[in-house]
């Protein structure tokens, strides 16, 4: 007995054409393929393009897609139009292909398609006769061969002959050969001497069996007999079937000189169970007789469970509470008894699970939550197995979408942001971009990106910061002043489109990078106006002396405000010296009678920046030890307009004189407090007044060149290879008053020969 288990469907392309493979003997309406997936075609568009299938060389059709089937046609499903028989097709050859047309209108478009029609094994295996005989002598020697008739079978491969077997008996073994072609042939060999005397002849069975599952044979059912006690031609005995419905004649033969009845056909339990054969014997003279056959066939495991889905609620909620039903699933098996009881299981990975519920029918219900964002489809494999031996058993694929909910706020993809911008920056310019991320679909899954509302210094961050809301790019809304502002935070929100919306947020710290902006601000002496200073260096002065000191700051930080000092320009370049990094001038040598009594430094003040920006100073410079010995002090206030020079004169000269009259007191009051000290000029240091040093100069938060706030008194003595620079006392106010503001300089060539122009003048026209 044999039963189709399984159809394998197949559609593959090859040089542009579709190719079904398919088994024959498949049922009518049996779906083979879907033609219109396969070409990518609109399935709505089918009818009313009037699709149609035609056959090369006007074949038979074998397939259709509509067959007034409307729902196949909307489908663009191939389906069997009429039974295929591979051997009445192609015979014994390898393949069997047919070809057809698969034709649209409007406009017109032509595919070819073929189908390829696999064998299945419906044939039992035929000897050419139903009785050999063979003559052998009982002196024939052991081992003798004598040639078996071969059998044939109209299936092709391995549902073809492939053994032979016999029916055991003490005289013959079976030797089964092979031909070049593959065909399988029997050869009969004597394996124990005759003896005629002992019997007359051998009655053996012998067994053509092919290679199907499962495998078929011309097998005889049963054996009628009829006597007849005449002799001769009248006591010969034939045997015939009475009348019998045709499908049941393709089932059964029966012999007409033995009575054996066989199997010729498939018989299916499930088709038909028992079979009624009414058998006639006649002999020579036309007497017969009659009698009845009864045949009960019994069931096997030959059908596979079938699973169906009666519903199936799909996409299914990732918040679906365990023990949702999302699908009934029903069983069916065509066996009977134990072969027809079916057993379903799931396999263990998915959150899913079979629960069973009226006769046949069972439950796909949810065993845990579900999370679309790690999982959002399901590819369920239920197994129905029958309790059948060997038991049977079939899948079912179900798939199984989840409904997204919005169950997730957007994250972001750093904890923090930290932005640096350049000063003097172009309002809108870009600073940073944040970013965030949700796993939910669709519009619980768009973020949108916002500034959460704060003030900043009294002003709404608004007008600092601008966000694109969909980008999540951050634009300066101004251009910043590190010298005002140099860093702030600010809060920025992402937030999803979900209902309710959820969301999260972000601190974005923005640092203000400085930029060489601020020129470096000379405290001392004082760069402005024409007011000036001289400070007197004893002649006894030795080499690396302290005579005075320049002082100045830079509003900017970092490298910007590393300052340097330089003399550009003096009366005696060799004399003279001051510290790079410090602004300290000292002496290079000792000081000599040749020296000239005054000399004027121009000192060059630059930052670090790039560009480097730079201020400029004078001082003025007394080699003496003895005010009296420089009359031509008096020179240093004539003013240059000649118009006004006799008022600048008298002014001059009673300035000069005051000063001096102060100066030789003080000079008197020193020697005789110092009289062990007689190079000095003065009893104590030199006073850098603190009216040339802000009251109260510092950098925002400590940046620039100052660190804290402080009121400087400078004493720098003209006699001690020393510096004194006290601090007197401290401000607690931390910003620079808008009256001190440093403002910007750039120094020329031109400036410092105007400058120390204007100190020579001031010496030679002084009384």
């Amino acid at each position: 007995m044999f039963c189709l288990l399984f159809f394998v469907l197949m559609a593959h392309t090859a040089y542009g054409e579709v190719i079904y493979s398919f088994p024959e003997e498949m049922k009518r309406g049996s779906v083979i393929g879907n033609i219109a997936k396969d070409l990518g075609l609109d399935v709505n568009r089918l009818s009313s393009r009037k699709a149609r299938i035609d056959t090369e060389g006007n074949r038979k059709r074998y397939c259709d897609i509509n067959l007034s089937l409307m729902r196949n046609l909307n489908t663009g499903e191939l389906i069997v139009a009429e039974r295929i028989d591979r051997e009445e097709i192609s015979g014994k050859k390898a393949s069997c292909l047919i070809k057809n047309e698969f034709v649209l209108e409007n406009p017109l478009e032509l595919h070819h398609f073929i189908l390829n029609i696999e064998d299945i094994n419906d044939n039992s295996p035929q000897f050419k006769e139903s009785v050999i005989k063979f003559e052998i002598q009982e002196s024939a020697d052991k081992g003798s061969s004598y040639l078996l008739e071969e059998a044939y079978d109209a299936d092709i491969g391995r549902n073809a002959v492939q053994s032979y077997t016999l029916q055991n008996n003490e005289h013959f073994i079976l030797n089964v050969l092979t031909r070049a072609n593959g065909r399988k042939y029997g050869q009969l060999v004597l394996n124990k001497e005759l003896d005629r005397e002992q019997q007359k002849e051998v009655t053996l069975i012998l067994t053509a069996v092919d290679g199907g599952t499962p495998p078929r044979s011309d097998t005889v059912v049963v054996t009628v007999s009829a006597t007849d006690a005449d002799e001769g031609q009248n006591g010969e005995v034939t045997y015939a079937f009475g009348h019998l419905p045709q499908k049941v004649q393709q089932l059964f033969f029966i012999d007409l000189v033995s009575g054996d009845i066989k199997l010729t056909g498939l018989i299916d339990y499930e088709i038909e169970s028992t079979f009624e054969l009414p058998i006639q014997a006649k002999d020579g003279q036309g007497l017969a007789s009659y009698s009845t056959v009864l045949i009960d066939v019994i069931d096997v495991n030959d059908n596979a469970p079938i699973t169906i889905l009666k519903s199936l609620t799909s996409p299914v909620p990732e918040n679906a509470l365990p023990g949702t039903e999302v699908g009934i699933i029903n069983v069916q098996d065509r066996d009977s008894e134990n072969n027809g009881q079916v057993r379903c299981s799931i396999q263990q990975n998915v959150p899913f699970k079979l629960v069973p519920s009226i006769k046949n029918y069972y439950s796909l219900v949810t065993t845990g939550e579900l999370d679309r964002e790690l999982l959002s489809d399901y590819n369920i494999t239920i197994t129905a197995t029958d309790e059948g031996s060997p038991p049977l058993s079939s899948t079912k694929n179900i798939h199984l979408t989840v409904a997204d909910v919005n169950d997730n706020p957007p994250v972001f993809q750093e904890q923090s942001y930290r932005a640096h911008v350049q000063e003097n920056n172009k309002p809108g310019s870009s600073i940073c971009s944040v970013s965030a991320t949700d796993p939910d679909w669709r519009q619980n899954g768009t973020v949108v990106y916002s500034l959460l509302s704060s003030a900043l210094n009294g002003a709404p961050v608004s007008s600092f910061l601008s966000i694109n809301g969909d980008t999540g790019v951050i634009h300066a809304v101004r251009s910043f002043d590190y010298e005002q502002l140099k860093s702030f935070k600010v809060l920025v929100l992402a937030r999803d489109n979900g209902s309710p919306p959820l969301s999260s947020n972000v601190t974005v710290s923005v640092f203000i990078t400085d930029e060489n902006d601020s020129s470096p601000q000379i405290l001392y002496p004082s760069p402005e106006g024409n007011s000036f200073m001289t400070e007197m260096v004893p002649k006894a002065a030795q080499a690396r002396s302290l005579v005075s000191k320049v002082i100045a700051v830079d509003a900017d930080s970092g490298q910007n405000a590393w300052l340097s000092y330089h003399i550009i320009k003096a009366t005696d370049p060799g004399l003279f010296t001051i510290g790079v990094h410090s602004g300290e001038i000292r002496t290079q040598r000792d000081i000599s009678e040749s020296d000239s009594m005054k000399q004027n430094l121009i000192v060059s003040v630059r930052d670090n920046g790039q560009p480097s920006l730079s201020a400029t100073c004078a001082l003025y410079l007394l080699i003496s030890d003895n005010l009296a010995e420089v009359p031509e002090l008096k020179d240093m206030s004539r003013d240059e307009s000649s118009s006004k020079l006799t008022f600048y004169l008298i002014i001059a000269l009673v300035s000069v004189s005051t000063f001096f009259l102060t100066f030789i007191i003080i000079i008197l009051a020193v020697r005789f407090c110092r009289r062990r000290k007689p190079r000095l000029l003065f009893d104590g240091a030199v006073a850098i007044p603190s009216a040339y040093l802000p009251p109260n100069y510092a950098e925002v938060e400590g940046a620039g060149t100052l660190r804290s706030t402080y009121n400087y008194d400078a004493y720098l003595t003209t006699g001690s290879r020393t510096s004194d620079f006290k601090f007197v006392r401290s401000y607690n106010e931390g910003t620079l008053t808008a009256d001190l503001t440093l403002k910007k300089t750039q120094s020329t060539v031109d400036d410092l020969e105007r400058l120390d122009a204007e100190m020579s003048d001031s010496f030679q026209k002084g009384i």
